[in-house]
């Protein structure tokens, strides 16, 4: 027995679509607002030296764009040996010291405000 498509699906149900009430009544999942006088992360080895080097490399290649001159600086940076490295790794370290007290200072500032919503994990 032979029937036309058609046929076949006319029967079958489709899924109901979601009416704007059922969006109306989810809460909306935005992101938190951030804190301006919050610290500052640590810089990485690699941020330190791309700082140092960007403009020598866009002096090096004027047409690149920022994708290629990215590229051109993490190329660079696997060239480097660990000697070449050293000043950016421990640029890298003083960083993450002055970065970690100044989330002690500012989550101790926090809890003595008496806000009682300390941020207690860690966003390294």
């Amino acid at each position: 027995m032979l029937c036309h498509i058609s046929t076949l699906y006319a029967n079958e149900t489709r899924p109901t679509q979601r009416k704007a009430a059922d969006k109306a009544e989810k809460t909306p999942r935005g992101k938190a607002k951030k804190d301006p006088k919050a610290p500052k992360r640590a810089l990485s080895a690699y941020m330190f030296f791309s700082q140092d080097w960007r403009e020598r490399v866009k002096g090096e290649n004027p047409d690149a764009g920022f994708g290629e001159i990215g590229k051109l600086l993490g190329a660079r940076w696997k060239e480097l040996d660990d000697e070449e490295k050293k000043p950016y790794m421990e640029q890298a370290a003083r960083d993450k010291e002055r970065a970690e007290k100044e989330k002690k200072d500012y989550d101790n500032k926090k809890n003595d405000s008496g806000s009682g919503e300390a941020d207690d994990d860690d966003e390294d």
